[in-house]
């Protein structure tokens, strides 16, 4: 069975930054695109950010739109979130998700639209 193993999460003063690593497990495993959302106690699962694997399209929630960066290597089934500029509402549970059906260049940004998930990995930012 295909897992998708998130790393790099952690502890960062606010302003810091932090990259969050993603890879599936099977080399085999194909995507179409892959992303990354987030869930802080007490709240909604919230989209951050997804890439599109078809023309490498971008696209980010409104919270994280120029801090957060989204980029990967379809051939190894790998994505990164790097994040700058935390602030304290950047805490959360941070999960990878991948979507394996075919979506052209469209961006899936709820999570509905996506078949894969990690376990996640959590993000604290103090206040």
């Amino acid at each position: 069975q295909v897992q998708l193993v998130e790393s790099g999460g952690g502890l960062v003063q606010a302003g810091g930054s932090l990259r969050l690593s993603c890879a599936a497990s099977a080399r085999t495993f194909s995507t179409y695109a892959m992303g990354w959302f987030r869930q802080a106690p007490g709240k909604e699962r919230e989209f951050v950010a997804a890439i599109s694997w078809s023309g490498g399209k971008t696209y980010y929630g409104d919270s994280v739109n120029g801090r957060f960066t989204i980029n990967g290597d379809r051939a190894k089934n790998t994505v990164y979130l790097q994040m700058n500029s935390l602030k304290p509402e950047d805490t959360a549970v941070y999960y990878c998700t991948a979507r394996t059906y075919y979506s052209g260049s469209y961006v899936p940004f709820q999570s509905r639209e996506y078949d894969y998930w990690g376990q996640g990995t959590q993000v604290t930012v103090p206040s």
